[in-house]
This record gives C-alpha cells, sequence and structure tokens, in this order.
C-alpha cells in the first residue's frame, strides 16, 4: 500500500537539512564514499550479471561516480547516462545517452556534466538490467528524496517492474524519514560506503 501523501513543504524541510549535512562533508570523503560505493556495486549479483547499466554524473557533494562509471565500462556493461531536457510543457525530464569515457562528457545546464554521444529518447530507461539514481535520502520502505525537480520520478515510473533500481548515498541518509507524495515510486535497494541495503520493495 502505498503511504499517505504529505504536503510538499515536509520535503522541502528535509531536503534543506540534507543539503545542509552534505554541504559540510569533505572533498576527501566524497572520494572514499565513491571508491566503497563502486566496490560494493561491481560485487554484487544484479550488477555482475548486468549487460547494461543506467548511471549519473555526481556533482557537487554527492557521493563520487566517477570512478563507478570508469569500473562499469571496464567491466564490459553498457552505460547509459541522463540528459536533462524540458518538455513543451515546461516539465524538466530526462532523455538518455551512451557513456564512453570521460572525454565524451561535457558541461551542462544546471552545473551538470552530460554525454555528447546522440540521444536515446526518454523511453531509453526501461532497458537497462540495472538503475542507479541520485538521492537525498531513502526511507526503510525504499522511497527516496531527491533535489525536487521530479525528473527522476518519471523516469523511474518508465522502468519496468522487477529492474533493480538502486539509489547512491551516504550511510547516514539511509533509513531516514522521508515524507512521501503520490507520484513517488519505491527502490529496491541502497547503497551507501558501507554497503547494500535491500530494501522492502524488494
Amino acid at each position: 500500500m502505498h503511504p499517505s501523501s504529505t504536503p510538499p513543504a515536509a520535503k522541502t524541510a528535509l531536503r534543506d537539512q540534507l543539503l545542509t549535512a552534505r554541504n559540510r562533508r569533505s572533498l576527501v570523503e566524497v572520494s572514499a564514499a565513491g571508491e566503497a560505493i563502486t566496490e560494493h556495486l561491481l560485487a554484487l549479483p544484479e550488477v555482475r550479471r548486468a549487460a547494461s547499466v543506467a548511471a549519473y554524473v555526481s556533482v557537487g557533494r554527492e557521493p563520487g561516480t566517477g570512478l563507478l562509471l570508469d569500473a562499469l565500462l571496464d567491466a564490459g556493461k553498457r552505460v547509459v547516462l541522463p540528459l536533462t531536457r524540458r518538455t513543451e510543457d515546461g516539465v524538466l525530464d530526462l532523455d538518455w545517452a551512451v557513456y564512453a569515457g570521460p572525454a565524451s562528457l561535457a558541461p551542462a545546464r544546471y552545473g551538470l556534466l552530460e554525454p555528447t554521444t546522440p540521444p536515446l529518447g526518454v523511453d531509453a530507461i526501461a532497458t537497462p538490467d540495472v538503475v542507479l539514481v541520485p538521492g537525498m535520502a531513502v526511507s526503510a520502505a525504499g522511497y527516496r528524496i531527491g533535489k525536487g525537480a521530479g525528473c527522476y520520478d518519471r523516469a523511474l515510473a518508465r522502468v519496468p517492474a522487477g529492474t533493480f533500481t538502486c539509489v547512491v548515498l551516504y550511510d547516514d541518509e539511509v533509513g531516514r524519514d522521508v515524507p512521501v507524495e503520490g507520484h513517488d515510486l519505491p527502490v529496491l535497494a541502497a547503497v551507501s560506503p558501507s554497503g547494500v541495503t535491500r530494501l522492502p520493495a524488494g
């Protein structure tokens, strides 16, 4: 059963709290988190079996994903990354493109790095075997909170049931009390520096 919807203001307050905590993290901690997370994900059965993985390029104080992206390529995975797009009605959405190494990335809007390879379309997120998503926190029931644009909620709605979905976080962001709105979809797991946490939806 989907939890009762809560006012968006509750999410805004939690986001501010989480962002403040992230901004206090050192670049050394960000890098170390990325190394540990990469190790955990490469050892995960779902990732080892996957032919294709959807991921993203970390920004700011998010756990680093640069090492992970190249490790996935080295492991023979097809990696697709998001391209931010505005729909005709002004909604922020995600297109996808293949990652072909660091040289295939270029600065984009919102301070992001995005692939310069040809876009595959918004429905390309339905094809990977594993979908790794950013977040600010996740609840014990698997509901994540992002930065508020809603683009990953739209992307997750296109992912087929049963696909392994995992949010990338710091240890203290896992198992938080996250307000839930009607459009929110749970993920199946969270990965953080201490390991992978399976969530009830999985």
